[in-house]
């Protein structure tokens, strides 16, 4: 018999899928007493060597209601040639191609260890992914060449047939032209005024048809079941054929030529290029995988989707400002960028935003146009930085078969047993409203569908969704049944193939009266903890900073409640089980995380943080969380150490990950030592090993992450040391240090204090067992 950490582990590693309980409640009533909503993390496009290339259509339910897809969870009667539904009970027939199936040879999706399956359609068109670069030349001349150099080293890294095409911004907004050879020819857009795709479509000569020139190759094309594709346009090519006049067209561009007077900025129309952008995809390929690259050096200083106007002296917005509702262009910038994230989601493209500017871009205003349609978004100083080099080579990253790691227009739809209904999703994602029986009323998330549009995938790409439990508690389910989940995705590879990826997953349904126990044993508190965060971070979006803690303060002191042992009133009594014992400090790391505490970070970088825990998988969003702490001395190998005051020592090399920042901090003698460069000398080897151990496993991190993380090397008393003590768990402040005869006086382990007011996870703990006890809360 498998622990529940091996299976949670094998149903991860095979279905890319993590449930918050892997024993449900068989009533409604009895799972909104859970606290922590029964719901999963779900890869969909989870790395899978092993899985076999299937090249023929999956076999679905004829009931019209249902149609879920044949599983190895159905009731096959080998004899009949029938399979019977798993999720409405419809008997169905095999198709004939399956006539000779037998107990002994079984087709692939009806064996156990397929319960996550790839089928290829072969009959669909194979589509080329499109690539539209969006570049702001609005910047000095150092920065402009180290973009135009990493623009044109990504073209080597781009699929032959893919079709690119260039638009370039600063006071005006230029489509380039990449059929024409010798010169180069660009249509010119004024960057103050908002264009329709139907302007853009009259005023560039272009459209959905056949082009005027080529009516045998149009009408033919016309046929493809999936919708039309029109001929690739002069604004579009295949990059085989432009290739040496993209690379010749990004190598002579120049900054933007509008002069910018002293105490001024540039003025840029980021808005009206980005909406030039969507339109142009629009009107020549709807439907169809397609990714806008847009790199920002600044922010919108003109036009639609203004951020903030051209006098230096007036600063963009910071959290304060939003606070006393004094950002000036905020509200209409983001109705802007909201109204062009639904028009890409719409026609399944994506946008990405490179944002490298000292001072902030506008990212908060564009935040949607990334996270509606599941595009990366970057932020960096500068594009001179490995950050955002190394960032955007990962980008075009490939698999074994050398196809890039991204997936384009794609739908997730989710089909389950009669007794489960679904209350939403959270994730780079729309939803595409198709309601049915099996939508719930109650919404977490994106609600009241049962289907989501992914405009872009990649193999990190994690959604959260959430279910309810319909079975009313005085009809219980009978013990020993299980229910079911199925998600299918739809996509495009980056091959063209249309590929549908489906998993199939079944959990046991418990009384939650007389089996509480084996509800509570079949806890996963790290899903729980990172589909909490999601919650948490969704409704900090449109709720108030304090509003929010003190949900997630209810939610915890509710669970300890429910879940820990302990006699009334008495706090030393309180006892939590195992598979729960992290839970609450995870949510103490969370309340003090900078995705909830805006201070010292602009509404940027909040938008950012806050972007990526929406996307990255577990293990990632767990960090994010609760970053990693990892001691380096002369007593042994490195190991990890707790997150807190205590584990910086003066003799000591502490190597941290929050995700977003690598950092290295040298302990006090330490730092001495290497002052006076004893690693320089032969007799102190040992001690140059030291001091390069950590460095050779930052490297090995910051070779793989994406994006690349802030790399920061320090020591105590230094002033990046800051990061560092931000994020440890504060068990010695300037106000216990001294207190007399307690362990946490600074001369009994060493540890440094840090000098903050923030409670300690030790007295967080009291207070909440304090509260979870109490027989008044």
């Amino acid at each position: 018999m498998t622990t529940y950490e091996e299976f949670i582990q094998q149903n991860e590693d095979r279905d890319g899928i993590r449930f918050t309980w892997n024993v449900w409640p068989s009533s409604r009533i009895d799972t909104s007493r859970l606290v922590v909503p029964l719901g999963c993390l779900y890869q969909p496009l989870k790395e899978r060597p092993d899985l076999p290339p299937i090249m023929y259509d999956p076999v679905v339910c004829t009931r019209t209601t249902c149609r879920a897809i044949l599983n190895p969870m159905c009731q096959v009667d080998y004899r009949a040639k029938l399979w019977v539904c798993n999720f409405c009970f419809q008997r169905n027939p095999f198709p004939p191609q399956y006539a000779a199936i037998s107990e002994q040879h079984q087709p692939a999706e009806l064996i156990a260890g397929f319960s996550t399956i790839e089928y290829t359609i072969t009959r669909a068109p194979c589509l080329p992914p499109v690539f539209l670069f969006v570049v702001d030349t609005c910047m000095d001349e150092e920065e402009l060449t180290a973009l135009k150099d990493s623009l044109q080293m990504s073209l080597s890294l781009l699929p032959a047939n893919a079709l690119v095409g260039l638009i370039t911004f600063g006071k005006m907004v230029q489509v380039h032209e990449l059929g024409t050879d010798g010169c180069s020819k660009s249509y010119v857009f004024r960057g103050t005024k908002d264009l329709s795709a139907k302007q853009i479509q009259d005023m560039l000569g272009i459209g959905r048809g056949p082009g005027p020139n080529q009516p045998g190759q149009g009408q033919q094309q016309m046929r493809v079941p999936a919708g039309p594709v029109p001929p690739a346009n002069r604004f579009l090519q295949p990059l085989h054929k432009c290739d040496m006049a993209l690379t010749d067209l990004l190598g002579e561009l120049q900054r933007d030529p509008w002069p910018v007077p002293q105490g001024k900025r540039f003025l840029r129309s980021s808005g009206a290029a980005l909406s030039i952008a969507v339109g142009l995809l629009e009107c020549t390929y709807p439907n169809t995988g397609a990714r806008i690259m847009t790199f920002l050096g600044g922010p919108c200083s003109q036009g639609p989707g203004q951020v903030v106007d051209d006098e230096l002296k007036h600063p963009i917005r910071s959290h304060h400002d939003i606070q006393k509702d004094n950002a000036k262009y905020m509200k209409k910038a983001i109705k802007h960028y909201e109204s062009l994230a639904l028009r890409t989601a719409t026609n399944g493209h994506c946008i990405d935003i490179y944002s490298c500017a000292l001072d902030q871009t506008g990212l908060m205003e564009m935040k949607q146009c990334c996270n509606s349609t599941g595009g990366h978004m970057v932020m960096g100083d500068s594009f001179n930085s490995s950050l955002f080099k190394q960032t955007y080579q990962r980008v075009f990253a490939v698999d074994q078969k050398g196809d890039l790691k991204m997936a384009f227009n794609g739908t997730l739809e989710i089909k389950c047993s009669r007794e489960l209904k679904i209350e939403g999703g959270i994730g780079s994602c729309v939803s595409l409203n198709v309601k049915n029986a099996s939508v719930s009323d109650s919404e977490i998330g994106m609600g009241n569908t049962a289907q989501w549009k992914l405009c872009t995938i990649t193999p990190n790409s994690t959604m959260a969704f959430f279910f309810e439990v319909a079975n009313q508690h005085a009809a219980p389910i009978p013990q020993g049944g299980r229910g079911c989940l199925q998600f299918i995705s739809q996509y495009q590879h980056s091959s063209g193939q249309r590929r549908i990826r489906v998993t199939t997953v079944a959990r046991s349904w418990a009384d939650a009266t007389s089996n509480l126990h084996m509800i509570s044993a079949g806890f996963d508190q790290e899903a729980a903890a990172v589909l909490m965060s999601r919650m948490v971070v969704y409704r900090a979006e449109s709720d108030d900073g304090p509003d929010t803690l003190r949900w997630v303060d209810r939610q915890l002191i509710r669970l300890c409640q429910k879940f820990g042992e302990y006699s009334k009133d008495d706090p030393n009594t309180f006892r939590l089980a195992e598979n729960f014992s992290l839970f609450p400090q995870f949510m103490y790391h969370l309340r003090r995380s900078q995705f909830l505490q805006v201070f010292n970070n602009s509404p940027d970088e909040t938008t950012f943080y806050r972007h990526m825990l929406m996307r990255e998988d577990l293990t990632q969003s767990l960090i994010m969380i609760q970053p990693i702490l990892y001691s380096y001395s002369f007593n042994g190998p490195p190991e990890p150490v707790l997150l807190d005051t205590s584990s910086i020592q003066p003799d000591r090399i502490l190597l941290m990950d929050t995700f977003f920042q690598i950092l290295i901090f040298h302990g006090e003698t330490i730092a001495q030592w290497r002052s006076r460069k004893y690693q320089d000398m032969p007799e102190y080897e040992n001690f140059k090993q030291l001091l390069q151990a950590p460095v050779d496993d930052a490297q090995e991190i910051l070779q793989t992450r994406f994006p690349m993380p802030r790399y920061i090397d320090t020591e105590q008393g230094g002033s990046q040391a800051r990061f560092l003590l931000s994020k440890v768990n504060p068990s010695q402040t300037h106000n216990n240090m001294y207190a007399y005869g307690q362990t946490a006086a600074p001369m009994a382990d060493g540890g440094a204090p840090v000098l903050t007011d923030d409670v300690s996870l030790q007295v967080f703990m009291e207070h909440l067992k304090k509260l979870a006890v109490s027989s008044t809360t």
